[in-house]
């Protein structure tokens, strides 16, 4: 379970500044008294970080890659090496952060929201080991959430597709059904509507269980659906999944849209930008963090004011952007910073109001 060699990662328009901000942010939460532990566990070393990767595995292009940059970004700076793991299905996840707590490692970082379960479990069995996990909420005091306010970054996307779109028809694929996927569809179809009133939004999810993020056949499938009911453009917010997508729309001479890494890349010319989400940020914070021995608990919310979700603008989708869409997108962006402008978030109805 050695981590891998260091991989270029692109990561599109993010500004340093912003970047510290969130690094400042992640590491001043506020201290959590940590209690005796329950059984015994194999000593810990002062610092042995660790990495678990959700379905589709650290390479996936998109969720897990970025969780894996930001872990590499870490080794580069500081020369120190951690320990990683793919699971292959649902049940190695509470498997995983066991056997790494078991040995040592310290702080263990989960890469998924379908870690909440297996974290809430082992997080209470060695409550001196630290934990963080992405896209969920563990209310223990030896556990750090890290969210994300993709409903921001979406809409940003959903402006730039709707003004680009020449059929008046654009279109969503999301992985597994849940709240967290459908605040991505809704952020980009109230992007659409406010670029383009009259638009037309196709959405398809891939399945209802976290197969759906590890299906590229699939994936490929319901694009080619979506550009045979006219859509010229399709967002993916599906991890692997989305590769089959971005493949199918570049093959169809249409444009896909990327999400989490910078996948702008993987077809030049054929992505029209990538809806970033900084998991890499998180990642490289966490184990920052604890190595520097200001460490906290608790939870915390990144959006675009903190420079954590964004859209990718580099020189493989620059002939794609318009001066009158580059206009558009930076002026959304300013007004969701500033507060003028308020991005539904479904989680917070489990509904979207927008039609």
């Amino acid at each position: 379970m050695t981590c891998f060699s260091a991989r270029r990662y692109s990561t599109g328009r993010f500004p340093a500044r912003r970047l510290l901000l969130v690094l400042a942010g992640l590491a001043s939460l506020a201290a959590a008294s940590l209690a005796a532990p329950a059984h015994a566990q194999a000593p810990a070393p002062a610092f042995a970080p660790a990495i678990v990767y959700d379905l589709g595995g650290r390479f996936d292009k998109s969720f897990n890659e970025a969780g894996y940059a930001g872990a590499e970004r870490f080794k580069r700076e500081t020369g120190i090496d951690y320990r990683d793991f793919e699971i292959r299905n649902d049940t190695q996840r509470e498997q995983a952060l066991r056997n790494f707590a078991q040995r040592g490692q310290n702080p263990i970082v989960a890469v998924g929201f379908s870690f909440r379960a297996a974290m809430e479990k082992v997080a209470a069995e060695f409550p001196n080991t630290r934990f963080a996990i992405i896209d969920s909420a563990v209310n223990l005091p030896n556990v750090q959430s890290v969210l994300f306010k993709e409903h921001e970054g979406s809409y940003l996307v959903g402006v730039l597709a709707a003004l680009r779109s020449q059929t008046n028809t654009i279109g969503f694929v999301g992985g597994m059904d849940i709240p967290l996927i459908r605040k991505f569809a809704c952020g980009y179809v109230q992007g659409a509507r406010a670029a383009r009133p009259g638009i037309t939004i196709i959405q398809n999810m891939t399945g209802t269980t976290g197969a759906a993020f590890s299906d590229p056949v699939r994936g490929g499938e319901l694009a080619r659906g979506q550009i045979a009911q006219g859509a010229d453009i399709v967002y993916h917010a599906a991890g692997s999944t989305g590769i089959g997508v971005l493949q199918a729309v570049a093959d169809a001479g249409k444009l896909g849209i990327g999400v989490d890494s910078n996948q702008n890349a993987l077809h030049p010319g054929r992505i029209l930008t990538s809806m970033l989400k900084r998991v890499d940020v998180a990642v490289h914070a966490a184990f920052a963090s604890a190595r520097a021995g200001t460490w906290r608990s608790g939870i915390t919310v990144l959006g675009l004011a903190d420079g954590a979700v964004d859209w990718a603008d580099d020189a493989h989708n620059a002939a794609l952007i318009t001066a009158e869409m580059r206009a558009a997108v930076v002026k959304a962006a300013e007004d969701i910073k500033a507060g003028r402008l308020q991005v539904h978030d479904f989680m917070a109805t489990n509904s979207c109001p927008v039609p």
